[in-house]
């Protein structure tokens, strides 16, 4: 069974697994490097998701407060 992990790799190289795993035994794995730095995607993919609750009137009103005279 294939499994996805998701990692890290500095500029030297040094790839960081961000979760544990435990193989059974030596396994090959493949590498592909993304574009995106990890915490920009993770926010880029929750802005739907997030937007059902802040893009509506009343959260507009709510916050109008805090907002600086213009």
């Amino acid at each position: 069974m294939n499994r996805t992990v998701e990692a890290v790799i500095d500029t030297d190289g040094n790839v960081k697994l961000l979760e544990r795993v435990r193989p059974s035994s030596t396994r090959r794995a493949l590498v592909t490097i993304l574009e995106e730095a990890p915490a920009t995607e993770t926010a880029l993919l929750s802005e739907p998701v997030l937007s059902e609750d802040w893009d509506r009137p009343e959260e507009d009103d709510a916050w109008t407060h805090l907002q600086s005279a213009r």
